[in-house]
């Protein structure tokens, strides 16, 4: 039976001004989900748009339109963009579907049941944005910590729930799991920020708002997006439905894949709820960094200059969906920050996947079909070089599937799978096998350097199939190899001797990048 993998991003607010910052988290949770289906797991991938609120009734009102309206607009338009950037997922949750409200309503009502939801009354301080309740002394410079807007002074009846009592549980949590919160310095924030200082009861139900799930057995309160949006993890398989059966197949999650800044929502108030419920919480949180322009988080309200790119709509059609998602997976470390600028992004379509990879299929396909005819050759012969070529991409295979499977490092993981195609074409100039076809002694040996070309390709590319999935399927296709797996790569020949190897346009064409910033800067100005 196969392993069971059960991924998700965070339900993010619909909004149609992606940036590149706002597709990261989606991207990255894509290529370990295709990753892990490479592995051979039963995978299941999830993600969402949360959809209740007091700035979602607001903008609907902006735009002379009905929430729902206003609403499906906006998801048509995100489903689009996951479309063109090769999102696969295997859920898109909405927390207006019917299921998710009936399920959320059970929730709540099981918590108040269970004694850790109480009647009370809010005061205190609220930012509007980030729908978050902020004590005094969390704030910086007066202001909400986390969008740094003005918040405003709140007062209304509320249903609270006793967050207070799970500090220690949570502690224990921490230290008997310490894989449960990555990276390490996650869990230094929220037992120095949050935990230590003392939690506070939160505040879970609203009467001012009324866009949202309510209270069934007290309507004029509207359950709160704590409830609400993080119950999508569990409602979405099912949970408090008449079919539960992919909440029992799948939970607890794999990992949930989030922002550095809703960590507290994940590691502190959402196992709270899920320990209240008496169900297991995750198995891993992971708080990865930001992309920073300029040294800033490159949000949807980020100002850029116009010779500055961040729209993945013009990016994606101009350059491929498959540079888009490189940037985001190359050059983020896994749980920092990463640096992003249009020169930058452009550079590493040449250097990385026009020089390198493209530059490696050009060659040997040209090659192949100019000294054997395009057909994948025979091996009869073995020497000392070889050996050491193909020592290295097995070598390189496990220290893939090694980033991937301790902490998810697409970036080292894409490190490794690039130096495989690196090491492809340093071994052109060592064997050269344009000298080679001169000489008829060394026909046996052009081809043993031939096929260990192609099957070191093959072999990067099943594992580039994870992160970029456009340009590796069309070399696969062109080898002719299907249902790409992690298990054909246990073994260095793979390809079928006397198969014809299609030929292939230039999967990534050498850009002018000063042409293409000027003509960039025309574009978004």
């Amino acid at each position: 039976m196969a392993e069971k993998f059960y991924i998700t991003t965070p339900i993010y607010y619909p909004s149609r001004k992606f940036t590149l910052g706002n597709c990261y988290t989606t991207v990255i949770c894509d290529a370990i989900s295709r990753f892990n289906k490479l592995l051979g797991k039963e995978v299941f991938f999830m993600t969402g748009t949360d959809e209740h609120g007091q700035k979602i009734a607001q903008a609907a009102a902006s735009a002379g339109k009905t929430e729902m309206e206003y609403l499906d607009e906006i998801i048509a338009d995100a489903k689009n963009l996951w479309k063109m950037l090769g999102i696969e997922y295997d859920k898109f949750i909405r927390t207006t579907d019917d299921y998710h409200v009936k399920a959320v309503q059970k929730i709540f009502k099981d918590l108040y049941d269970r004694g850790y939801i109480y009647k009370s009354s809010y005061k205190g301080k609220y930012c509007v944005p980030c729908e978050s309740f902020w004590t005094e002394s969390q704030l910086v410079d007066g202001k909400c910590p986390d969008c740094h807007r003005d918040v405003i002074e709140q007062e209304e009846e509320s249903y609270f729930f006793k967050l207070s009592e799970f500090g220690d549980r949570l502690l224990d949590l921490y230290r008997s799991n310490p894989d449960f919160l990555k990276p390490q310095s996650r869990v230094n924030e929220m037992v120095t920020n949050f935990i230590k200082p003392g939690l506070d009861d939160l505040c879970v139900t609203r009467t001012s708002v009324k866009w949202g799930v309510p209270v069934d057995f007290d309507p004029k309160h509207t359950i709160y997006v704590w409830i609400d949006a993080l119950s999508n993890y569990i409602t979405g398989l099912g949970y408090g439905s008449e079919d539960d059966s992919n909440f029992k197949k799948y939970w607890p999650a794999d990992v949930h894949v989030i922002g550095k800044e809703i960590v507290r929502f994940h590691a502190i108030i959402w196992p709270a709820i899920l320990m209240a419920l008496d169900i297991p919480v995750p198995k891993r949180v992971f708080g990865h960094g930001w992309l920073l322009f300029g040294g800033d988080k490159l949000s949807k309200s980020k100002t850029v200059s116009n010779v500055e790119c961040v729209d993945p709509r013009i990016l994606a059609p101009r350059y491929s969906a498959d540079a888009v998602r490189y940037i985001l997976l190359r050059e983020i470390p896994f749980g920092s920050d990463g640096n992003y600028s249009t020169e930058l992004f452009l550079n590493l379509i040449n250097s990385d996947l026009a020089n390198n990879y493209g530059n490696l299929i050009s060659r040997t396909f040209t090659m192949l079909k100019k000294y054997e005819g395009g057909i994948v050759p025979e091996i009869t012969d073995e020497e000392e070089v070889d050996k050491n070529l193909r020592t290295s991409v097995l070598e390189l295979v496990e220290e893939t599937k090694k980033h991937m499977n301790s902490n998810f490092d697409v970036s080292k993981a894409l490190g490794s799978i690039f130096d495989i195609f690196s090491k492809a074409n340093k071994y052109i100039e060592e064997t050269e096998p344009y000298k080679l076809a001169k000489d008829e002694s060394k026909k046996d040996k052009l081809k043993l350097v031939m096929r260990n070309l192609l099957e070191s390709i093959r072999i990067g590319t099943v594992l580039l199939s994870a992160f970029l999935p456009d340009c590796s399927k069309k070399v696969l296709d062109a080898l002719h190899v299907n249902g790409a797996d992690i298990l054909s790569l246990n073994e260095f020949y793979g390809l079928k001797e006397g198969d014809t190897v299609e030929e292939l346009g230039i999967l990534f064409p050498r850009l002018d990048v000063t042409k293409e910033l000027e003509e960039l800067s025309k574009i978004v100005q």
